[in-house]
């Protein structure tokens, strides 16, 4: 092996530990499984309004972190707006748009159809304190207020949103169309 062949390949063994460690960070970082999910007063989309996670303490709560920006947000939204739609009254869907901008943000719940509750958070402060580690990115809560599962990334398809919220349907809740066993 010559002399810049060796250099490459050192370089790349090095950018790869860099990213494994990144990522061993960011999984430690996250809210463990139980603990309880910060909560924030903030804004409504449609603007107008404030709202908190706590508001739906007592409900089972899929809080989805999304933006407009984000192309895998765009490719999940009808999912999760079918999924709602269906499961409406049973699981409430929280959408928290994180490090947008307002116009943008609503342009986009038009554009996709999206009627379920939506606060959102312009600074990303919210997204920090939920220790996301990117967008989308998805939380199951339990009525306690407390982390039931996680999701980091978008979900292909409403089957993969149902899989994610069982916790929330064994406890009773079942998806329109399935029955509890």
């Amino acid at each position: 092996m010559n002399l810049r062949t060796s250099i490459t390949v050192i370089g790349i063994a090095g950018l790869l530990a860099f990213l494994t460690w990144g990522l061993i960070e960011a999984g430690d970082a996250g809210i463990d499984t139980g603990d309880p999910v910060p909560v924030q007063t903030l804004p409504t989309l449609p603007p107008g309004g404030e709202a908190s996670l706590a508001d739906f303490k007592g409900d089972w709560v899929l809080l989805n972190v999304w933006a407009s920006w984000c192309i895998p947000c765009r490719d999940e939204s009808p999912a999760l707006e079918q999924f709602e739609s269906a499961n409406r009254g049973e699981l409430t869907v929280l959408g928290v748009d994180t490090r947008d901008l307002s116009e943008d943000a609503m342009k986009f719940l038009e554009q996709y159809g999206i009627n379920y509750p939506q606060i959102r958070d312009a600074s990303g402060g919210y997204a920090d304190d939920l220790k996301t580690t990117g967008v989308p990115e998805s939380f199951l809560i339990d009525p306690d207020g407390n982390l039931t599962a996680h999701y980091p990334g978008p979900f292909a398809d409403v089957a993969a949103i149902e899989r994610f919220a069982a916790p929330a349907f064994d406890q009773g809740v079942a998806p329109t169309g399935q029955s509890q066993e």
